[in-house]
């Protein structure tokens, strides 16, 4: 069972489960050596060479950033986003928020964009389209990478102040119709809207894929969409959400659904109600058993 719980946590493949499992022998030594170093056992994905240039990183910042700001800011990020031929709504953009630790939708700090891109090899452009390549299979397949990705989006979608996704108006820097350049997200469209690109993506991937209550081997990742998350079950998430009403969705709910997706068997009968979930899923898991009911 140490398996399936190291990946539950986690989000880690069974494969790296087991070796750290293996060098730390507890569950609890291994979680923790996992958080501090999830890679320690992984060959390095980014590219070896000449050390990036400081002095080209903060020319491609300039020739993008605000001329009334000391950040890259929406139209800076709608130019980055035309040259590495990125459709702006690209999930993978999460991913490339994350390497550089963009501190909103829309914005980049200097520092962010010159240490994020030294860490992926990168200081021009063909050398970037190269790396949201490779970021955008990692956060398809790699559940690790996805878990980083995913919770990392909460406080990026997050207005300053807010305690919950959705409880004000971020700004989305994408483009809705060939006569706009920003959409808006108010209430709990956010969170869904963050969802909408992202569960689809990690489902297809793989990084969503089912962990199962067994111990063996590759068994305990179910890669063929059998059991677990459905794509119609995202579906029945935002209309419980929406008839639940509310302002947004805490912290604790959106870092426990990752988990709860990941888990939860295709007919909700192994859901443990008396587990530490957030009531809003307790209340989801009910409203699903009765759409099961219905379809039966």
């Amino acid at each position: 069972m140490d398996v399936s719980s190291f990946c539950s946590v986690t989000g880690a493949s069974p494969k790296d489960a087991k070796k750290f499992l293996d060098k730390y022998k507890r569950l609890d030594a291994a979680v923790d050596a996992y958080y501090s170093n999830s890679g320690a056992f992984a060959a390095s994905t980014k590219p070896q060479g000449n050390a990036p240039s400081t002095s080209k990183l903060n020319a491609l910042f300039d020739s993008y950033k605000d001329p009334d700001s000391e950040d890259i800011t929406i139209n800076g990020t709608i130019k980055l986003c035309e040259d590495l031929e990125k459709d702006p709504e690209d999930v993978v953009l999460l991913a490339v928020a994350f390497e550089l630790k963009s501190p909103e939708i829309g914005r980049w700090t200097r520092k962010g964009w010159v240490d994020g891109w030294k860490a992926n090899g990168c200081d021009s452009l063909p050398a970037m389209k190269n790396a949201v390549v490779r970021l955008n299979n990692q956060l398809s397949s790699d559940s690790a990478y996805f878990r980083k990705v995913y919770l990392y989006t909460f406080d990026l979608g997050r207005t300053d102040g807010a305690r919950s996704l959705g409880m004000s108006l971020p700004t989305w820097p994408c483009y809705t119709s060939p006569m706009s350049s920003t959409f808006i997200f108010t209430g709990m469209e956010s969170a869904q809207a963050f969802w909408s690109l992202l569960i689809p993506f990690g489902l297809k991937g793989g990084a969503l894929s089912h962990i199962s209550s067994t111990d063996d081997d590759d068994d305990d990742v179910d890669m063929n969409g059998v059991e677990g998350w459905r794509p119609e079950f995202t579906e029945w998430w935002f209309e419980f959400l929406n008839e639940k009403g509310g302002k947004g969705v805490s912290k604790d709910t959106w870092s426990m659904f990752l988990d709860f997706m990941r888990s939860i068997d295709a007919k909700f009968e192994k859901y443990d109600m008396e587990a530490a979930w957030p009531s809003t899923i307790d209340y989801f898991v009910d409203f699903a058993k009765e759409r099961l009911g219905s379809k039966a």
